[in-house]
């Protein structure tokens, strides 16, 4: 018997390369850590869904390591992979899960961002970063906590680099969108735009954002625009999961996790309310790409019974671990 498998959970996406990027990102980690098990799966847009990854991970094995390869925790990282990982102890009460907190905003991705923004720079004609705006660009959540880490991270960016402009914007959900940072930055006297995607890997997504590069040059055609690519594989993305599993195999505590198990999330799985619930044997498929709210109920403006100081915070043990 296997003493412990890692399930690598992606996103996934319609777009099919997406997918094998994140199947390839798992093979370079099996790779970097050979003596580790590493199953993966996806969340959506995929025969190879949580349940599938469950059972797969959990067949033959004392301990389940979840390790969500996800930027920020929103509604798939605080109630669907949950969800999932109830349903798979119940299928396999022998055998221990322990969900890791999300990639979130750390030094590491900020590290890939500003290197990203470097080489943007040198690519332009002026590199000068005091008349050159910077946009981070994200996916966009119905989660105040999802959005904040963009904010955050957009600061960040701003405290370590001599920009005086860095922006956050959002592809969908929530606002601003690109367009209208754009235009708030080309009214400040901007005369240069590097719009940094933050993305993991390929998708429809990541697309649509080179299309709406391409028109914004048309659109202000005074101003020189240069975008970088998705994350992908770069070395710190491996070396925050590798530091959420070995957190796990030396006992530590895992990260809070905003949200966890609050009291909303409980009456919404008792009434079937949960978000997508993804264990069906089949792929499975919206026909949106993300670019509105999900029907997650979860969209944190519900009351909770926390005392008004308390930060949503809970210890991701108990019934995740």
């Amino acid at each position: 018997m296997t003493t412990e498998t890692i399930l690598l959970v992606g996103h996934g996406s319609r777009e099919k390369s997406g997918n094998d990027e994140i199947l390839a990102f798992a093979q370079q980690w099996r790779e970097r850590q050979p003596s580790w098990s590493i199953e993966v799966c996806f969340i959506e847009f995929s025969e190879i869904t949580m349940g599938e990854g469950l059972r797969r991970a959990a067949t033959g094995a004392r301990r389940v390591v979840v390790v969500p390869l996800i930027l920020n925790a929103a509604g798939h990282v605080k109630m669907d992979i949950p969800q999932a990982i109830d349903a798979a102890r119940l299928k396999f009460p022998q055998v221990q899960f322990v969900y890791t907190p999300q990639l979130t905003a750390c030094d590491e991705l900020l590290s890939v961002v500003k290197r990203r923004l470097k080489t943007a720079m040198q690519s332009l004609d002026m590199p000068d970063p005091t008349t050159t705006g910077v946009v981070l660009l994200g996916r966009g959540s119905s989660d105040r906590h999802a959005n904040g880490e963009m904010a955050k991270m957009a600061r960040w960016v701003m405290e370590e680099t001599d920009h005086e402009l860095v922006d956050a914007a959002f592809t969908g959900i929530t606002y601003p969108r690109l367009e209208k940072v754009v235009q708030r930055q080309s009214l400040l006297g901007m005369t240069q735009v590097v719009v940094l995607p933050y993305y993991l890997f390929n998708g429809t997504l990541v697309t649509r954002i080179q299309r709406q590069v391409e028109h914004l040059k048309a659109q202000y055609p005074t101003i020189r625009f240069t975008a970088t690519d998705y994350f992908g594989f770069e070395r710190e993305i491996f070396e925050v999961l590798e530091q959420r599993v070995l957190d796990v195999k030396r006992g530590v505590p895992q990260a809070l996790m905003p949200c966890d198990g609050c009291k909303f999330r409980e009456f919404a799985v008792e009434h079937g309310q949960g978000g997508h619930h993804h264990d069906d044997a089949v792929p499975h498929h919206h026909d949106h790409d993300h670019d509105h709210p999900h029907e997650h109920p979860h969209d944190h403006d519900h009351p909770h019974d926390h005392h008004p100081s308390h930060d949503h915070a809970h210890p991701h043990t108990g019934a995740l671990s």
